[in-house]
């Protein structure tokens, strides 16, 4: 076994590189011949001088010899990695029509080249229903691309983070490249970054054939759409990335620059368009810009949260005939329970709606209330009044004691200040700081509690909700209104269990890249998740996957009596709750088969 070096020019360009292939010499009738055993490739870069150790130490692995001296740092690794692809090459899959029976050496039982397979195999199955590969092929990505996109994608499912991460996980713990035939031990990381790239490019066709396929694949209803946004922070400053502004951070991470994304999802949670923007972008400004030329039907029913729906954006609804159910921005509370309707939520409790038409009968808003919503309400408004009367009352305590201020213009700058960090809580006070004779000092505090009409004192648990869909009844708008939640639940997803956030790079297409290679990964888990739910397996993703990241793929290594070795590449057995899910999806128990062979 040697390595041979060769000169070839590509044939586009013309300009000429060198490659490197792994060669034996065997005899065949009477002459020898050398063969091709592995193509190294043109980025093969260890020093000519290690070429026959490495050579001698693949020889080694492959026949189960220890050997004597421990290999260079910069060898066993090649050497691993070239003679699990020569094993793979030459491995034999295993009908297990008939038993077969090897006198072998217990002892020298080896378990090498662990990989987890659970995650890959579900990912990659979830992606042939969606059609993705032929979906890459169709925007021009060619089979390496389409490799390293499927990597990208089903490395943010198994182990969300960076591209950088993902390539790590591809190389030295995935066995994703078994199932797929692809050597990601091979491919550099700049491949991930450029399909990344790749990817964005062609993001809205991607999207628009994906949704297509699912819609296919689910039947989903087109009745509902939710729209809403959410934000990621970078770490660093970010300077040549125009979108990464520094805004109000949903994560509590306003110290770092951020970019916005939004979704428009469909009322099953399947993503139909997503975009990035600025990191301070203003919400009301970006509906018109998701939902012009989305292939929504005009009845479709937009579900937006209170950020987004500004009169302005109601306006552009109605005069593209779009019908909407969207949070009141009135901040006059009100209720009346004489002329409300009784509902259940989902955790079966009791939602009271009042109905109320608007003068030109357009337009119906539902005053809702919930007990529980009150309770918490309630709650935190008397948590934020005992913290407001306790520092009145250490004002007015201070005035009966010495060395405390008593100037009136400093304590009437006190009480402002304390009013504007009261929560709004101070609005519903009358304060007066008593002056002395002279009018510059004050000589006592008092106040009194006056809650405003239509405020969350008096209306604790009541929020309002606006829609022009008039023929449904209350509780079917209210039951419809909840499914903003699971859009809120779409977005921990993204965030906590598929790496959204943070964001390491600094170009603006690698960061759209990033965002757009999590929302991709969310369709494959929503619809791997949907199918479970058809089996009342309705685990979140988080848990599945650390149920699915217990299957391993390792090679068994025997020494036999003739001096020959075994090795017998298999996943381990999946246990009973993982068996449920391939069993739910109609998926084999044993991802990548029984292979083996005798060196």
């Amino acid at each position: 076994m040697f390595i041979r070096q060769t000169k070839t020019s590509n044939a586009a360009s013309g300009e000429a590189y060198y490659t490197f292939r792994l060669v034996a010499s065997e005899r065949i009738e009477g002459k020898v011949r050398q063969r091709t055993l592995l193509n190294l490739g043109s980025n093969f870069s260890l020093a000519r001088e290690h070429w026959p150790e490495l050579c001698t130490r693949i020889e080694q692995i492959l026949s189960g010899q220890m050997s004597l001296m421990p290999a260079p740092s910069e060898i066993e690794p090649l050497a691993q990695r070239y003679a699990a692809r020569l094993s793979n090459q030459n491995f034999e899959a295993d009908a297990k029509t008939d038993a077969d029976y090897q006198e072998v050496d217990v002892n020298s039982l080896e378990l090498v080249r662990p990989r987890s397979i659970g995650v890959e195999h579900v990912g990659k199955a979830a992606l042939n229903w969606l059609d993705f590969a032929n979906i890459l092929a169709m925007v021009g990505l060619n089979g390496v691309q389409q490799a390293a996109a499927i990597g990208s994608v089903i490395g943010r499912m198994a182990a969300p983070g960076s591209e950088l991460s993902t390539w790590h996980w591809l190389r030295e713990r995935s066995g994703l490249g078994e199932l797929l035939d692809v050597d990601f031990e091979a491919m550099p990381l700049m491949r991930l970054y450029r399909t990344s790239d790749l990817l964005v490019k062609h993001r809205q066709t991607i999207e628009e054939m994906l949704f297509q396929r699912i819609d296919t694949l689910f039947s989903l209803p087109s009745t509902v759409t939710l729209y809403d946004l959410t934000n990621t922070y970078f770490e660093g400053e970010m300077g040549s990335n125009h979108k990464a502004k520094r805004g109000h951070s949903k994560e509590k991470r306003s110290d770092c620059p951020l970019v916005t994304l939004g979704l428009v999802l469909d009322g099953s949670g399947f993503v139909r368009c997503s975009r990035m923007f600025a990191g301070n972008v203003v919400e009301g400004t970006t509906l018109a810009e998701m939902l012009e030329g989305l292939n929504a039907p005009a009845s479709a029913l937009v579900i937006m949260d209170r950020g987004i729906a500004t009169e302005e954006n109601i306006t552009w609804l109605v005069d593209h005939q779009y019908r909407y159910l969207v949070v009141s921005r009135e901040r006059v509370r009100k209720f009346d329970a004489n002329d409300a309707v009784d509902t259940s939520s989902a955790c079966g409790q009791t939602i009271r709606i009042q109905r109320v038409l608007n003068e030109e009968g357009t337009e119906a808003r539902l005053y809702c209330h919930s007990e529980e919503r009150q309770n918490k309400e309630e709650a935190i408004n008397q948590r934020f009044i005992d913290q407001f009367e306790q520092e009145l009352t250490k004002i007015a305590d201070g005035l009966n004691k010495p060395r405390t201020t008593k100037d009136r213009d400093k304590l009437l700058l006190r009480i402002g200040r304390l009013v504007a960090k009261s929560h709004g809580v101070g609005q519903h006070y009358r304060i007066e700081l008593i002056p002395d004779a002279g009018g510059t000092k004050a000589i006592g505090l008092t106040w009194e509690r006056l809650p405003g009409e239509g405020s969350m004192l008096t209306h604790p648990g009541v929020y309002c909700l606006r829609t022009n869909e008039l023929t449904w009844d209350a509780a079917k708008l209210w039951q419809t209104y909840t499914m903003l939640t699971d859009l809120e639940a779409v977005f921990r997803s993204l965030k906590s269990e598929l790496g959204l956030r943070p964001i390491y790079h600094h170009k603006e297409d690698r960061a759209e890249g990033h965002l757009f290679i999590t929302v991709l990964a969310y369709q494959v888990v929503q619809a791997v998740r949907c199918k479970l739910k058809a089996h009342s397996i309705n685990e979140s993703w988080a848990s599945l996957r650390n149920i699915l990241a217990v299957q391993q793929r390792v090679s068994a290594t025997f020494s036999q009596r003739d001096g020959c070795t075994l090795h017998v590449r298999k996943a381990t057995a999946p246990e009973p709750a993982l068996r449920k899910i391939y069993n739910a999806l109609g998926l084999a128990p044993t991802p990548g088969g029984v292979k083996k062979m005798i060196k």
